[in-house]
């Protein structure tokens, strides 16, 4: 009972739920639907302080706390400290390997791409910048559109070409994925985070892009693997739920430290703590945090200030486009 009790006070802190998803980030989205495959108990809550946090999403549950930018991200850490692992009888299977590997980098490249390059950042500022004033969001989404330009290497002498890189290898996986799922349920026999990545991909190409978006022209032509999102987004998304209301955090506690976990199943009241003193100079801390942005955007641009900003041209509508 005792370890039943334990479980059920998980918390999966992720961005804000928006395009009909449960949240409409594409790195959330999948650990929600990871949980939710391995029937775990947590709570959803949601973080708006830090839109451009790496450590979003994040999971705690008393004096445990495992963020995303650790080592293999939050899926992985959730494996490893044996709180959630359906992956033990796939992970030394070279397909399914080189399956997660197609959709963790390809798909989510490509995801990304189209997010800050190639479209007009609509869906970008919805999940990220739409809580903050305008002239902040605008600023921190044009610095984002530059650093995934740095990450791509993406030039204005080779623009198209790396477009067209990112279209292919997204393409590529999409055929290998649908082959090997056919018209199976899971790709191998049972739910893994292979297909909490891959749902969490489609479910996310379908609902946050654009129509005219080239990745999801690209995924519309594979029948089967609209199919079993769809069926699959029925039965786990929609279906019954384990996760409790969500509410609104502003940042995981301070204190929190990795431990290994029990499992677990029903809710507890826990009696309310007196916040530390640290916890308290991190919740003055998170007050700052438009003026700290602000002052991060000036800088930003003062130092961009020998970049050529030529090989970026903003449109009337605020997208980004070359030349």
């Amino acid at each position: 009972m005792q370890e039943s009790q334990e479980r059920a006070e998980y918390t999966l802190v992720a961005r804000k739920p928006s395009f009909g998803l449960p949240t409409g980030c594409p790195i959330c989205l999948p650990v929600y639907i990871h949980l939710k495959f391995a029937s775990f108990p947590f709570r959803l809550d949601f973080n708006n302080t830090f839109p451009d946090s790496d450590q979003i999403p994040y999971i705690e549950s008393g004096t445990y706390v495992t963020f995303n930018d650790e080592n293999g991200g939050l899926i992985e850490r959730l494996r490893e400290d044996g709180i959630v692992d359906l992956d033990a009888a796939f992970c030394s299977l070279p397909e399914w390997i080189s399956m997660k590997a197609m959709v963790s980098t390809w798909l989510a490249e490509a995801v990304m791409y189209e997010l800050w390059v190639g479209s007009d950042g609509t869906s970008a500022r919805a999940i990220y910048y739409s809580d903050l004033p305008w002239l902040i969001g605008k600023a921190l989404f044009m610095k984002q559109v530059y650093v995934v330009k740095q990450r791509f290497g993406i030039t204005k002498e080779n623009a198209e070409r790396k477009e067209a890189e990112i279209y292919k290898r997204a393409k590529i996986a999409y055929g290998a994925l649908s082959t090997t799922l056919g018209d199976q349920t899971f790709l191998f026999e049972r739910p893994s985070s292979l297909d909490a990545y891959l749902l969490g991909h489609v479910l996310f190409t379908l609902q946050a892009l654009p129509e005219s978006s080239v990745l999801r022209l690209a995924l519309s032509e594979h029948g089967n693997l609209i199919r079993y999102a769809e069926k699959l987004k029925s039965e786990y998304l929609e279906g019954g739920s384990s996760s409790s209301v969500p509410q609104f955090h502003s940042e995981a506690s301070s204190t929190s430290t990795r431990r290994p976990s029990n499992s677990s199943s029903k809710t507890k009241k826990q009696p309310k703590r007196e916040k530390t003193e640290e916890e308290k100079t991190f919740r003055r801390r998170a007050k700052y945090f438009l003026v700290t942005q602000l002052v991060a955007v000036l800088v930003f641009l003062s130092v961009m200030g020998g970049y050529d900003f030529s090989e970026v041209e903003v449109d009337d509508d605020e997208g980004f486009s070359y030349d």
